[in-house]
């Protein structure tokens, strides 16, 4: 019994972190996105060429949300806020990759 209660209160945790994470909602967390790729060509981690592909994707984000807002009267259903969360993930893989992959200025 003690280990069905341990794994049940294991899930119930992950499923809290998991529903915190997408409160955090679509514009958050592309304002976190930004500035991440804003502090890596401050510090020189992430060089010009980088951020602008990065940028570039970030915008293709953007223009996917206001599309998915125009067609359902301005707001996102579950389905296409897991869409952008898929692509936010994506890009964050990706700006971590260009801070760390060791290129400088």
């Amino acid at each position: 019994m003690k280990m069905s209660h341990r794994i049940a209160a294991a899930l119930l945790g992950m499923g809290l972190v998991a529903g915190a994470a997408q409160a955090q909602g679509v514009d958050q967390r592309h304002y976190d996105q930004q500035r991440r790729i804003d502090h890596g060509l401050r510090n020189g981690s992430m060089t010009p060429r980088e951020a602008r592909h990065i940028e570039r994707q970030q915008h293709s984000i953007d223009r996917q949300e206001a599309r998915m807002r125009y067609r359902n009267g301005g707001h996102l259903n579950g389905y296409q806020r897991a869409m952008l969360q898929h692509r936010e993930d994506r890009a964050s893989r990706h700006i971590y990759r260009a801070k760390h992959n060791g290129r400088t200025w």
